[in-house]
Parts: structure tokens; sequence; C-alpha cells
């Protein structure tokens, strides 16, 4: 079992405060966005036997598990983060599995090289996420259905958005949902730029639903992704609450503290609020357009106390242990390779000590025992 220490990812959108609070240190005074735990060769977590990477490619089957191993090669498949959102991050999509290898194949045809600012598939991975959140969590999830979107923008009284509502209400959901976004993201730079203004000052004014808005128009000043937004829906998620992001579904974290986990790749392709490159037709041909229930997740409880947040994919698997002051200590050994992280309170795993913000590599097979009294996330694999 190794001690892991975790690189802290400094994005502009970070809050400067969450991540130093959470792990009791004074803040830089710069943002600290996330903090990666896992075997992501761009910040792989280092130990006392070497980077993560280094310790899984010496003997793969040892730290895996001859399972995890033969399911999804000689890597670890998940990236576990404490990720502090202070500011709304870009509005985005992820592909599935088959378009992220056709992409990649695409792009790797094409001669794009794999760090280029306009190439959309660093590898040929499929990228389904989770955030639990740790404090109150907002962000943005799935298409609304297009008649409670076109309500939320008729409401604005905003002149140019007419076209949109107009759209909205005609169409059937699919082409109405297409037909706006595209609208949106193809439409005249400057003409948008006095809509985005224009509805960021009716959102302030109106509050309520049209709150969350405002703030990314402050943020994000004359971005079409202002509008983009308005078509999703709003989530305010309570600590312990979780969201599952899928292939094709569009959404944005807004502000809060969470833990995040994820198929370890970068495939992102982005739908706004962001000076980075938006690909309008890629992303098109990736967007599933069809409105969609957010689907709060809560943890389901088991006999032994272990509360597992339920996803489709197998690539990672998240649980919770709220452990009890006196409680017995608890068994957590298994085949595959395992993450533990410490989010509250005091928990001893094997011979580390874990506080807020620290985590622990287990190898698969490897014996552990935790106890304490505290609360423990463990990131692991279904094979």
């Amino acid at each position: 079992m190794d001690r892991l220490h975790n690189t802290i990812r400094p994005y502009a959108w970070g809050s400067p405060t969450a991540i130093p609070q959470l792990l009791g240190v004074e803040p830089t005074g710069e943002p600290q966005a996330e903090m990666w735990m896992g075997a992501h060769p761009g910040a792989p977590s280092r130990t006392a036997r070497g980077s993560l990477v280094e310790v899984i490619d010496a003997n793969p089957e040892a730290e895996l598990g001859k399972e995890a191993v033969a399911r999804f090669g000689p890597r670890l498949p998940f990236l576990l983060k404490i990720l502090a959102a202070g500011a709304p991050l870009s509005l985005q999509v992820h592909p599935d599995l088959e378009q992220a290898k056709e992409g990649y194949a695409d792009e790797e045809r094409r001669g794009i090289p794999v760090d280029a600012p306009h190439r959309n598939y660093k590898d040929a991975n499929h990228k389904p996420e989770l955030i639990c959140a740790l404090t109150e969590f907002d962000g943005l999830c799935g298409f609304r259905a297009p008649a409670r979107a076109a309500d939320l923008l008729e409401a604005l009284g905003v002149a140019s958005l007419k076209p949109y509502v107009d759209l909205l209400r005609a169409q059937p959901e699919d082409a109405a949902l297409r037909e706006v976004l595209t609208a949106i993201l193809t439409a005249d730079p400057e003409a948008m730029a006095q809509t985005v203004a224009e509805t960021g000052a009716a959102c302030a004014r109106l509050g309520g639903d049209h709150a969350p808005y405002a703030d990314i128009a402050r943020h994000y000043p004359g971005d079409p992704g202002v509008i983009a937004a308005m078509l999703l829906n709003h989530v305010r998620l309570q600590p312990g609450e979780a969201l599952f992001l899928g292939a094709g579904v569009p959404h944005a974290y807004l502000n809060g503290l969470g833990v995040e986990i994820m198929a370890n790749s970068d495939n992102v392709l982005r739908c706004g609020l962001t000076p980075k490159h938006v690909d309008v037709p890629e992303l098109l041909r990736i967007v599933r357009f069809r409105a969609t229930d957010p689907g709060v997740l809560r943890p389901e409880a088991s006999p032994a106390g272990e509360e597992v947040y339920d996803t489709p994919i197998d690539e990672f698997r998240l649980s919770r242990y709220v452990l009890p002051e006196g409680g017995a200590s608890r068994d957590l050994t298994l085949g595959t390779p395992q993450i533990l992280l410490c989010t509250a309170g005091a928990v001893r795993a094997g011979e580390h000590e874990l506080g807020p913000g620290q985590s622990v590599f287990v190898p698969a097979d490897e014996t552990v025992k935790v106890s304490g009294a505290g609360t423990l996330f463990r990131a692991t694999v279904i094979v």
C-alpha cells in the first residue's frame, strides 16, 4: 500500500480556498482547481516507489490484478480527483468509445499533433465521469425539454432570442435542440456578444431560475455558451449527492467542491464558456439531442456499511464509508486496485494515517483494514 502525493492543477476557474481549506493548509492566493490521484501521465501521483505510472508499469498484474489487466490493459483505468470550482468550467461533451476510437484514428491519419490546440481526441478512450458533492455543488447536466427551455428564454424579453424560442416551440425535440444549438454556435460573433450582454442583464434582473446564468454571463462576457447553457438543466447537489455524466450529454460544473472520478481519458469537445477551440461540426456529431432528467444519484448502502454510487460502466466504481467513532475496523481487501481517499475526520488505512485530502493506492489483493472516525471514498474497477 502506497501513500499518494498528488499534484494540484491551477486552472483559472479553480477556487483559491476550497482545496487548501480541505487540506488544512494556507492558500497560495492562486486558483487551485483539481487534485489528481492516479496514474494519468499528465500528472501521476507520486509514491515512495516512484510515480504511480512507474509502479504499475514495473508489474501490472501484481498492482492491478490479472482480471483488470485482461479487461482494461496494463494501466489504471480511472482517474480520481478532488475538484474545486470557483467559476464555471467550459460547457462540454464527451464521445462514446466507438466515437473516440474513430476520432483518434482520423486525427492520427491526418497527422494532427496530440498537443495541437485544435485537436479533439487525445486518446482512443471514452470519458464517462461521476461527480460527488462534498459541499453544495452547482452544475448543468443534459438538455431541458424544448418547451421548458423556450419558457426560460422567452421570459427574458430579449428580442434577439425570439428565433430560438420559435424553433424550440415549432420543431420535434431532436430537431429543435440541434437547430438551436447550431444557430447559437454559428451566429455572428458581434451580434451574439450583444445578445449575451442583454441576456446576462435580464437574468440578473429576474433572478430565481435565471440567476445561475447571470453568473455565467459575468464570467464569460460575449460567449455564445451563455445562451447554450440555458438549454440545459440546472442542478444543485447537496453533500453526498452525485451526477453521472455519460457520452453525448452536454454539461458544465459551476461552483462547489466535489470528488470526481472518470475513465482515464482527455477527450473533451467544448460547446462554449471557454477561449479554447470549439469544433462545431464534430461537436454536433457527438452530442445526443434529447431531453434528459439529470438523475441525481444517492448512494445505496450495503450491510457492510459501503455506500455505492451505481453507474452503468466498469472502468470505475466509487463508494463511500462513513466511519463512526469507536466503530470496528473494516476489511476493504479486493482483487482489484483501489485508491482510498479521506475527505473528513481521521482514518487509518493499514499503517497510514489519513486526514482530509490524503489518499493511498492499494494494489489488487493487498490486505487493507480501515478504522477511525471520518469519511473515506473508495475508487476501484469492476471486472
